[in-house]
């Protein structure tokens, strides 16, 4: 999707503003406080030890001098492994089972409940005690901008883990997706930024979260709110798991990465200046890369990964490879459907042209147009006019776009499937399947 660039005014945050207190939820004690007061107690032990080690006159017929600090290191220790291992308030083992209905999709929005429920909850865990309002927007929020796709994302995590372990537990499934529930997130909070900043009018078949009247510019805070939203779950569900900490890095990468895809998006051409010389096929591929590939493709399948045991660095490298050529192929997809796609199917409007967005099709074009070709498309690309845009999708059309794309389509795909038979370690069935669900799609 493209992006308008306005120039709307900001408050301006002073750098020197002291923040409010930060809200506290009444369950959550960090495991860090357990680990100081082991700390504490440890080295409180020692220096009694060997205070009392010295004088060891004071307990002559209990313990020797060397005993003493020698018990009470042991004591401190194992109430500091007790506290490491356990945490200083341990998040009680999840009750949630997948219901293995036989229906991926409804077993899957079963858990969007069961995590919305508990969201919606937290809000009133909160010290000092929040509006009730606040419950209210937060569950219209997540209802509206979450669960409306096609959810492929999500699913994909549920599904790779299963190809990768076989059969597993009802309640293990239900964290995996729990964790596909997690990327749905932050594709909602992704979508959500990328209206306000592309000026779209539609996604998913409904008017953008932004464009809701008494929402507007408050998307950006909602947007932020979304994002967050993952890192409970994270907490709530994994907390007392050692995959907590990678999987917090995974989330931030994968974050990082496609924050700076926008941005390169964003910055590759004005919004209503066409410049062709800042356009390139290698440009372009930077920007799907990481805008798209890492958090559409390798984001799932890494989280199905680390569930599903998988430790060589190796297989992680392998994934990424497939997953990267992709998410470009999905994404190259995406901009023949901006174009050539029906509205009614792929949920949106297509606004690539008319957003002089340095798509695949553009660049393909210009590869091949003669002077006088390019010169028309300078006219009236990154025009808003619908006149324009037919302009740009005849000259699209007389330069064999089409054709190029579906060329493209068919040689990626076998690379593709060259890539995923060179899988050695894990089942290579989850590529094959992400494969063939995009393959030729038509939304």
């Amino acid at each position: 999707s493209s992006q308008g660039r306005s120039g709307a005014s900001r408050q301006h945050i002073p750098d020197d503003a002291s923040p409010p207190p930060m809200p506290s939820l009444k369950s959550s004690v960090p495991a860090t406080e357990g680990l100081a007061a082991a700390v504490t107690a440890l080295a409180g032990g020692l220096a009694a030890g060997l205070s009392l080690g010295s004088a060891g006159a004071a307990v002559p017929h209990l313990l020797s001098p060397l005993e003493v600090p020698v018990a009470l290191l042991v004591c401190a220790g194992t109430f500091l492994v007790s506290r490491r291992l356990f945490g200083s308030s341990p998040v009680p083992k999840s009750s949630h089972k997948w219901k293995g209905s036989g229906n991926v999709r409804d077993d899957f929005l079963a858990v969007f409940d069961d995590l919305s429920s508990e969201l919606v909850a937290e809000m009133d865990e909160y010290s000092p005690k929040l509006p009730e309002g606040v419950a209210v927007h937060v569950r219209r929020l997540i209802e509206y901008n979450v669960p409306k796709g096609k959810l492929n994302r999500g699913i994909t995590v549920v599904e790779a883990m299963q190809a990768i372990r076989g059969e597993s537990p009802p309640e293990m499934t239900w964290r995996a997706a729990a964790l596909g529930w997690c990327v749905e997130w932050l594709q909602a909070y992704f979508l959500v930024a990328d209206d306000i900043m592309d000026a779209s009018e539609t996604r998913r078949g409904q008017v953008c979260w932004y464009k809701v009247p008494e929402i507007g510019m408050n998307a950006i805070n909602d947007g932020i709110l979304l994002e967050m939203h993952i890192y409970s779950v994270l907490r709530r569900h994994f907390r007392s798991d050692p995959l907590y900490v990678p999987l917090m890095e995974l989330f931030h990468e994968v974050t990082l990465q496609t924050a700076t895809g926008q941005f390169l998006d964003l910055t590759t051409a004005e919004p209503d200046k066409v410049d062709f010389s800042r356009f390139s096929m290698h440009i372009y591929v930077n920007i799907v890369v990481y805008k798209t590939a890492f958090y559409t493709f390798y984001l799932p399948i890494a989280c199905a990964m680390l569930l599903a045991g998988i430790t060589d660095q190796a297989l992680f490298e392998k994934a990424r490879e497939i997953c990267v050529l992709m998410g470009t192929y999905f994404q190259v997809q995406d901009d023949y459907l901006d174009c050539y796609g029906d509205p009614s199917i792929i949920g949106k409007v297509g606004t690539d042209i008319r957003d002089n967005k340095c798509s695949w099709l553009i660049n393909t074009c210009l590869a091949v147009a003669t002077p006088a070709q390019i010169k028309e498309l300078e006219a009236n690309y990154a025009k808003n006019d619908a006149r324009c845009e037919a302009k740009v999708k005849a000259i699209f059309e007389a330069c064999g776009v089409k054709e190029a794309f579906h060329k493209y389509e068919e040689e990626t795909a076998a690379r593709l499937r060259s890539l995923i038979s060179q899988v050695d370690g894990m089942p290579p069935t989850i590529f094959s399947q992400l494969l063939n669900r995009i393959y030729r799609r038509k939304k």
